[in-house]
């Protein structure tokens, strides 16, 4: 089979696609013939040499997929052979066929393409983990979500206005701002040209904030938190160690959570995944909830996704396609 091989730290240009060693399904695994990945910035960080794999999981890069399944372990209860499957991965996401826990599997749902469900189990567990699991967010209540044209920004809207609260998210330029719009948001903030910190004020304060900058943002989120408000920060885009107001915090009863997912347990993922079946699934088969998909490039051509990621401008997940 082929794969995405980071041949040394660096730039785009050290993503090859290389023939590889067959994947093989151990034990609780399922072997899936990989339709397409998705990019992440996990995955840039882990092109960087800032984000390996956690311990025993596959080198090559890539959090999610699509697929069919072609061969099931042992002690694999509920899957077959044939099943159209999309995966939460610790890695091998960009490959021609990838051994996933059956636990962390997920059928493709109701009129989703098989090519476009890669885009989804990442965000998916990533925002109904943070954002419901964690924050409990409730009907009426309002989600800010920072870099909302993003895959996990635009996934989180959705899902947000599924459960009936409001949304306001920030991002770099009007155009995808309106795009943002379209999807569902509520409040959306020019980032460049405005402080959301005036603007979510002027809202009431934000009961759940989904951060993703990190050190950068963690002053000015507590001081955009209401009431009970709880910031969940899920990347360090901003840096890494900040000052933390408590008094703030205390003031406004509010908590300050971060969470990461790669490197979970795998009761931890199966727990999610099971979850997100559960009670996300329903609202992705009847369509309020969908994949967003900027591109699809030919998996092989890994280097150029990760280039146009790193430039901005995409509004939603770039794909790869595996057999294009």
């Amino acid at each position: 089979m082929h794969a995405i091989t980071i041949s040394e730290p660096g730039e785009p240009e050290v993503l090859q696609w290389t023939e590889v060693p067959d994947a093989v399904a151990g034990p609780g695994e399922v072997l899936i013939d990989v339709a397409a990945s998705a990019v992440n910035r996990a995955d840039l960080l882990q092109r960087q040499g800032h984000y390996p794999p956690p311990p025993g999981a596959s080198e090559y890069p890539g959090l999610e997929c699509s697929g069919t399944i072609t061969e099931v372990g042992d002690d694999v209860d509920g899957w077959q052979v044939g099943d159209e499957v999309c995966a939460l991965l610790a890695g091998g996401g960009y490959a021609e066929k990838v051994a996933v826990p059956a636990s962390q599997l997920l059928p493709v749902p109701g009129e989703v393409d098989t090519i476009a469900a890669a885009g989804l189990p990442e965000v998916a567990c990533t925002v109904w983990s943070n954002v419901v699991m964690v924050a409990d967010l409730a009907e009426d209540e309002l989600l800010l979500v920072h870099g909302g044209a993003g895959g996990v920004g635009t996934h989180a809207i959705q899902v947000a206005k599924a459960l009936g609260a409001r949304v306001a998210v920030t991002a770099g330029d009007d155009d995808r701002l309106e795009h943002c719009r379209q999807l569902g948001a509520d409040v959306t903030i020019n980032y460049r040209t405005e402080d959301f910190v005036d603007v979510i004020k002027q809202h009431g304060g934000a009961d759940v904030i989904l951060d993703v900058m990190g050190a950068k943002y963690l002053e000015r989120n507590v001081k955009a938190l209401g009431t009970g408000g709880r910031l969940v920060v899920i990347g360090m885009q901003g840096g890494r160690k900040a000052e933390l107001d408590i008094a703030r915090l205390l003031t406004k009863r509010a908590s300050v959570t971060a969470t990461s997912l790669r490197a979970r347990p795998l009761e931890e993922k199966a727990a999610i995944v099971a979850d997100v079946r559960a009670r996300l699934w329903p609202l992705v088969e009847q369509g309020s909830v969908a994949p967003v998909v900027d591109q699809v490039l030919p998996m092989s051509n890994a280097a150029e996704a990760h280039r146009a990621l790193d430039a901005g401008g995409v509004f939603g997940k770039i794909l790869l396609a595996a057999h294009s």
